[in-house]
């Protein structure tokens, strides 16, 4: 989980880790006045990040990337960490939920619409009692003036949250927590979808499908328009790209 003991997927960190030891240690990491951000790498990330550089950086500055995506495990897996298993973002956070309730650590969410980020909270506290949400806030889906930027970094700090879980979606949380790292002196969870899962909005996948990495498939089915490019172009090029790199690193 350490910087140095990370690998390279077709250019993108990613840290060998498992549930247990990263909310262990973004539970440290909370009590630190230091701004810190956490990645939950699937293809979509990474195709992201192989096609631009600049984004390709925002991940490899991260404090942690966790393997989100079932490819990801096995491409792990095919460079070594023989056992390697899933840290899947939505249940990540329900590790770190239930880690912050018990220490009694404040937290805080940003993103989502304001229904699902309600209901979200709501199916929180009623499986966590003890959880302390500090903040709490969906944000406008455009452009932020720098005035309404500074109002909200004001609002989460006098919040007195320690965990910041910001459900922006790929690319645009990973590129939010870059650009405030400095300004939130505490530890921000990029987590997409989790806020619809969480909060029942949007059905998940089964287990099966998770497990044998059709997770995607049962994605796109449910929202076929939104999700063409990502699946039907990106998957490909990120097998085809993966295979090339495992290639290339049995011969070397």
């Amino acid at each position: 989980m350490l910087k140095d003991h990370t690998y390279q997927i077709l250019g993108s960190r990613v840290d060998p880790t498992s549930y247990s030891e990263a909310a262990a240690q973004i539970l440290v990491w909370s009590s630190e006045l230091t701004g810190r951000y956490v990645c939950a790498a699937n293809v979509h990330m990474v195709m992201e990040a192989f096609d631009s550089p600049d984004f390709a950086s925002i991940i490899n500055q991260a404090d942690l990337v966790t393997p989100d995506g079932m490819p990801l495990v096995w491409s792990l897996r095919a460079l070594g960490v023989h056992h390697q298993q899933r840290v899947y973002g939505p249940d990540l956070t329900l590790h770190v939920v239930k880690a912050a309730s018990e220490e009694q650590v404040p937290v805080g969410f940003y993103g989502g619409h304001p229904g699902t980020l309600q209901r979200m909270v709501i199916a929180l506290q009623t499986s966590f009692p003890q959880l302390k949400v500090a903040y709490q806030y969906s944000p406008p889906f455009r452009s932020l003036t720098s005035e309404e930027d500074d109002a909200i970094v004001n609002n989460i700090m006098a919040s007195g949250a320690r965990i910041l879980f910001v459900g922006l979606g790929c690319p645009k949380q990973e590129r939010w927590m870059f650009a405030h790292r400095e300004k939130l002196t505490l530890v921000m969870l990029g987590i997409g979808a989790a806020f619809d899962f969480i909060g029942g909005t949007k059905p998940q996948s089964p287990e099966w499908m998770q497990r044998i990495g059709l997770e995607w498939l049962f994605r796109f089915f449910q929202e076929p328009g939104r999700l063409r490019r990502r699946y039907l172009y990106q998957n490909p090029r990120f097998v085809w790209f993966i295979i090339r790199q495992l290639l290339g690193s049995k011969r070397s």
